[in-house]
């Protein structure tokens, strides 16, 4: 009689516990997030990613179809967020930098939820925090699609690891629809995150296997969680076919990638700088487990699941060979979940694991996003470049040949190409990849006579589109002047008139 009673007690006051560890999480969690990312906030080209996702989703208000009017190969779910953003009557710019701090900070309390199967509740709540302090170090803290994906892979992986655990339960085939329609929403944000998506099923199956399903019910559910995860994105393509532009929905999503080339030596020395900025996460991961005893978890047997769950978003992240940094911001997710029981160390000789991983990571959070201003710019010189090519566009079309696509969306010039993303035409890597020659393009665009040509004085990161930079060049010394030189932090940019535009 009294067990059961302690019992009652313990499953009656457990809720409120929980319920004020969520808002003790929150109240740590928000302010945090806010103050790491304040220095980037109201910054209109911190990244080159998101300023295009912006203009994107300005010309959707405008009436814009991606894809057909203007190109990328990232799915059609991202644009809709930053779509979204113009339907809200605010700043879009800290619009949508809000709405990724909002999601970053949801993330985090799904991470501290499944944090808590291994570890105490304080490092649980740590390894939350731990998400929040690296996003910044690998410039994914704002509006990279990372950001947004994230909650949906980690709200999927929350219902799968929960069904690992419960035999025989009559409501899995259920539960594994409502996790694959979550990842058909990430995919619908990033395709990469097919391969978390893989791993939830094969382990969904695999519980299933162990409850002693037989090989067609295993079949026809596995087909029907492999439905819904395709849902969202079938869908769009069926919008798109509808309408008349399924080849071009199916060239951007589906064949661009295939048409991709990468710069080798660029792409291993980031991914060796990458390596060595996740040595923290190593230690705390990989050898802190094998050098100390074991900490208390709600679910222990939960580690072996979280484990496959990382090696996936590894696997997702490696398999592509580009290996930009914001690319890691899957990677994050479980790495933080398993560095949990490391941050949960107290004892001397031990606690130093988690003291790293947060201390390194904090001083990452500080120094990247203050290095990204002093080589982007301000939010004011950034305004000065605006009204210094709007002044000359005389009712012509701006070209960002290099430089920042978000010029287009504050000078309000119209895109004289579908191809805004600036990297499309004039780096090298992208040449196989547009459905398009990339030289004719150029030719269209410049017999079209823009009024104003912005080009990059300065180094860029990409090997450059020798051809059509070649046309760019002869066009600006035959047909334009340079009229002045756009200084944003500590790039330079050539701005280019129209020799024969009016002079108000």
């Amino acid at each position: 009689m009294i067990a059961r009673i302690a019992a009652k007690a313990h499953w009656a006051i457990r809720p409120a516990a929980e319920d004020a560890l969520r808002l003790g999480s929150l109240a740590l969690y928000l302010p945090a997030a806010f103050a790491l990312r304040l220095v980037m906030l109201g910054k209109p080209a911190f990244q080159s990613d998101e300023q295009f996702y912006l203009v994107v989703g300005q010309r959707m208000a405008a009436g814009a179809l991606p894809y057909v009017d203007i190109w990328d190969r990232k799915p059609w779910g991202l644009f809709a967020i930053f779509r979204g953003v113009y339907a809200l009557p605010f700043d879009p710019v800290l619009t949508y930098q809000l709405l990724g701090l909002a999601s970053s900070v949801l993330t985090a309390l799904v991470i501290e939820r499944i944090a808590r199967r291994i570890a105490p509740p304080r490092a649980a709540r740590m390894a939350g925090l731990a998400y929040l302090i690296w996003q910044p170090v690998f410039n994914v803290a704002l509006g990279q699609s990372p950001v947004f994906y994230n909650l949906p892979v980690a709200l999927a992986a929350l219902i799968v690891l929960d069904a690992r655990l419960k035999p025989c339960d009559p409501l899995l085939a259920r539960r594994g629809m409502e996790a694959m329609l979550l990842i058909g929403l990430a995919l619908q944000i990033k395709y990469s995150a097919v391969f978390e998506g893989l791993a939830f099923g094969l382990l969904l199956l695999a519980r299933g296997r162990a409850d002693g399903w037989t090989a067609a019910r295993l079949a026809i559910t596995g087909i029907a969680w492999i439905t819904a995860a395709l849902a969202p994105t079938g869908a769009v393509l069926l919008g798109y076919v509808w309408a008349g532009h399924g080849e071009a929905f199916v060239q951007a999503n589906f064949l661009s990638i295939l048409g991709r080339s990468t710069d080798h030596a660029d792409a291993f020395a980031q991914l060796g700088k990458e390596c060595l900025a996740m040595f923290p996460f190593a230690l705390a991961v990989i050898l802190a487990p094998r050098r100390l005893s074991p900490v208390r978890g709600e679910r222990p047997a939960t580690l072996p699941d979280l484990r496959l769950w990382a090696l996936a978003s590894i696997g997702g992240f490696l398999i592509f060979g580009t290996w930009y940094d914001h690319y890691l911001g899957p990677v994050l997710v479980p790495l933080c979940i398993l560095a949990a029981p490391a941050l949960a160390r107290t004892a001397k000789g031990e606690r130093w694991y988690g003291r790293l991983l947060m201390g390194l990571g904090l001083i990452g959070a500080i120094a990247v996003p203050v290095a990204q201003v002093i080589e982007r710019g301000t939010a004011a010189e950034f305004a000065a470049t605006t009204r210094a090519i709007a002044a000359e566009l005389h009712g012509r079309c701006l070209y960002v040949y290099e430089g920042d696509s978000a010029l287009y969306r504050t000078t309000g010039a119209c895109i004289p190409t579908r191809f805004a993303y600036p990297s499309h035409l004039n780096a090298m890597n992208e040449a196989g990849a547009l459905g398009i020659s990339p030289q004719a393009e150029v030719r269209r665009i410049l017999a079209s006579r823009p009024g104003v040509i912005v080009v990059s004085e300065t180094g860029r990161p990409n090997q450059p589109n020798v051809e059509t930079r070649t046309l760019v060049t002869a066009a600006l010394h035959r047909d334009y002047e340079r009229y002045q030189v756009a200084s944003l932090g500590e790039r330079r940019y050539g701005l280019w008139r129209l020799k024969s535009a009016p002079r108000g």
